[in-house]
């Protein structure tokens, strides 16, 4: 951790307003992605999208379903996020990149785009309006953090790597999943390619596994913080924002949402059962 952004925000632990500092692309502004910009996980709301295209079974979705209720209740587990990544790229191994692009465009338009926090798109635009690079940072595959950065304008997405060779998924990761510490080493390499100060940049994300990130720039912000996020940055002196709309019912209401997509997936596995177990009775 870089000893001066903590002291400077010890001593100033209110949010410095993206137009308080330097215009210019020199300034980079690092946004996490899920429960950040984006209520619950990106990734399992394209699970559903491939799902409801044929990509692979119920159970799989019922698995990806209690993933989600378990980050929205606990927050992220890298055991748990290591488990959902390996089924989902034995899953995706075979399929062309292309079909996949084009499915996660549908779940943007369909889901996404209406579970953006109103708060985070504010922050986000106005860094655009000072025209700083904006980068999304997230552990969740590059071709879903390229659209949601290109929808919202900013300048580009970190992601993880999912390998392919001649437009065809292969099951296996360029690298490691874009995690913790990983994230840190993607936004200083992305700094150096781009001659960005991080010192004067600012990042944004909602859990501990974000302290990589926000402890490379000058002016990081929690943004919905889990309770580990929230306890750490009151003794480093991060500022916080919270976006969702009534903090102490959030986390309640996201899990209630989590609840109703995990009992969604549960139906389905469930009327399946039903009709094969008719289908047999009336044979």
């Amino acid at each position: 951790m870089r000893p001066a952004a903590v002291s400077s925000l010890a001593l100033n632990p209110v949010p410095r307003a993206p137009g308080a500092g330097p215009d210019g692309p020199r300034t980079g502004a690092f946004f996490d992605v899920d429960n950040t910009i984006i209520r619950g996980a990106s990734s399992f709301h394209l699970a559903k999208g491939l799902y409801l295209r044929g990509f692979f079974r119920k159970r799989d979705l019922f698995r990806f379903g209690l993933h989600q209720l378990r980050y929205l209740t606990f927050g992220e587990n890298k055991q748990q996020i290591d488990e959902v990544r390996q089924r989902a790229l034995e899953i995706m191994t075979g399929h062309s990149v292309a079909e996949v692009t084009a499915i996660a465009e549908d779940v943007y338009d369909e889901v996404l785009l209406l579970r953006i926090y109103p708060g985070t798109q504010r922050l986000l635009d106005e860094h655009i309006a000072a025209g700083h690079s904006v980068w999304l940072v997230t552990a969740t595959p590059r071709e879903i953090g390229e659209i949601i950065a290109r929808r919202l304008g900013a300048t580009g997405a970190l992601g993880t790597i999912a390998e392919h060779k001649d437009g065809y998924y292969t099951g296996r990761l360029v690298g490691d999943m874009l995690h913790g510490r990983a994230k840190a080493q993607a936004v200083r390499a992305i700094a150096e390619a781009n001659g960005i100060d991080l010192a004067q940049s600012y990042a944004y994300g909602d859990s501990t596994n974000d302290v990589p990130i926000l402890s490379e720039v000058g002016f990081p912000c929690a943004i919905n913080p889990d309770r580990r996020l929230r306890r750490h940055a009151a003794e480093v002196g991060w500022p916080v924002r919270e976006f969702r709309t009534r903090r102490r019912n959030a986390r309640r209401g996201t899990t209630v949402v989590s609840l109703a997509g995990l009992a969604w997936a549960f139906g389905l596995v469930a009327r399946t059962v039903v009709r094969s177990w008719r289908g047999s009775h009336d044979a």
